[in-house]
């Protein structure tokens, strides 16, 4: 009965992997996968998680299930991190956590409660986005849709974005990318967010926020600006939020989904709906990652030292796009490359063709997808001369 079944491509950035680690080049760089690096290259477990899970071995007394919600202790401090201790739409019950198999789980889980709960709506994301965006909500049987994101000079193309969004129908499901938007780092202003609400707002749209990397931008709080803006002065958003990134626990898959709806009772029946979806996903969420997020985030002095290992991370990274232009200076440039230091988050929309990534990859053994997109936690102080040697040959 297998025999009809093709091998499809595999993965581009597993594909990445397996061809840095097989390339002998003492110089080589990754800049493709898609994780924090730190000075060594090294992706570590952060003081403040290992503190966690030294805690939780000591008091744990049981390995059952936490139920298709999760575990209520992981809600309680992920909704306050997410809208703010403050927040209007919290003081009045508006908004409700699943905790889910990472931020991806999320996604699937608000894909499916639109495909069966909202049907015939379409969904509309980003271009570019994250890749497996249109996995997911393609294989949830929704129809997708794309709006501009970044022109052709590689800047932010707000006024398209506008002009496309004030097209889509009434109804329809909007992804918009909390910050340090993925694959670009372009980030909406202040002003742009207030612009997209009263869209949103006029067009009767349903906003599906993705919050993949809260702190890893500005802060815990300035990355929350839009998210809290539309979930504060609308009636209805879906927020997909991930805890995998800014707390280092990538392989324990903790992610949340966030609904928020106009009051108790439409709150209710929405949290029945979702319980089915993840119930017929996978039942119940893994534990041991959203335990980590809740014994730190319910004491302050984990709190305090979680904080402060994210805003080192989160430091280290814009300082090293800003470092990354300065050191294309002596080569003239500086200012094409600009736009890498104003950009936010992990990942960096490079502008590089995918002529000019195949040959950093030929000849300087440097990685990264043909996109042009780079993880700028791969840079480090010690390459940074090679990569912009590097990249000012594939610029002649």
């Amino acid at each position: 009965m297998f025999e009809h079944i093709e091998r499809v491509p595999g993965d581009a950035i597993l594909g990445l992997i397996e061809a840095f680690k097989k390339d002998t080049n003492p110089q080589k760089v990754d800049l493709g996968v898609g994780v924090y690096r730190d000075t060594q290259g090294n992706t570590p477990v952060m003081r403040a998680v290992k503190e966690a899970e030294a805690r939780l071995l000591k008091n744990e007394t049981t390995k059952t299930y936490i139920g298709s919600h999760g575990a209520p202790s992981y809600g309680e401090v992920v909704l306050p991190m997410v809208f703010g201790a403050e927040s209007s739409v919290l003081k009045a019950n508006r908004a409700s956590a699943t905790q889910s198999p990472g931020g991806t789980g999320a996604l699937r889980l608000a894909a499916d409660f639109i495909a069966t709960q909202l049907p015939g709506k379409g969904i509309w994301v980003s271009d570019p986005t994250w890749p497996n965006h249109h996995g997911i909500f393609t294989a949830a049987g929704i129809e997708l849709h794309k709006y501009p994101y970044v022109d052709p000079d590689n800047r932010l193309d707000f006024d398209g974005m506008r002009s496309a969004l004030k097209s889509i129908p009434e109804g329809d499901v909007v992804v918009l990318h909390a910050c340090c938007h993925n694959p670009t780092g372009f980030d909406l202003s202040h002003d742009q967010w207030q612009e997209v609400l009263e869209i949103v707002r006029e067009r009767k749209l349903l906003p599906l926020i993705d919050f993949a990397y809260q702190g890893f931008g500005e802060g815990l709080d300035e990355d929350a600006y839009g998210v809290r803006l539309l979930a504060e002065n609308l009636d209805e958003a879906i927020i997909t939020s991930s805890c995998s990134k800014n707390f280092g626990i990538y392989c324990e898959r903790t992610g949340c989904l966030i609904m928020v709806a106009k009051n108790n009772e439409q709150m209710d029946n929405i949290r029945s709906q979702v319980a089915i979806v993840a119930r017929e996903n996978y039942s119940n969420p893994p534990a041991h990652g959203g335990s980590i997020v809740s014994e730190i985030l319910h004491d302050d002095e984990l709190t305090k030292m979680w904080r402060e290992e994210l805003t080192e991370m989160r430091d280290r990274i814009n300082t090293l796009r800003r470092d990354f232009v300065e050191a294309l200076k002596p080569y003239g440039l500086d200012e094409k490359y600009a736009c890498v230091a104003e950009q936010r988050g992990m990942f960096s929309y490079t502008g590089l063709t995918p002529k000019q990534v195949d040959r950093l990859r030929d000849e300087f053994g440097i990685y990264m997808v043909r996109s042009g997109r780079a993880n700028v936690a791969g840079f480090s102080h010690e390459n940074l001369p090679y990569l912009a040697k590097a990249i000012a040959a594939v610029n002649d």
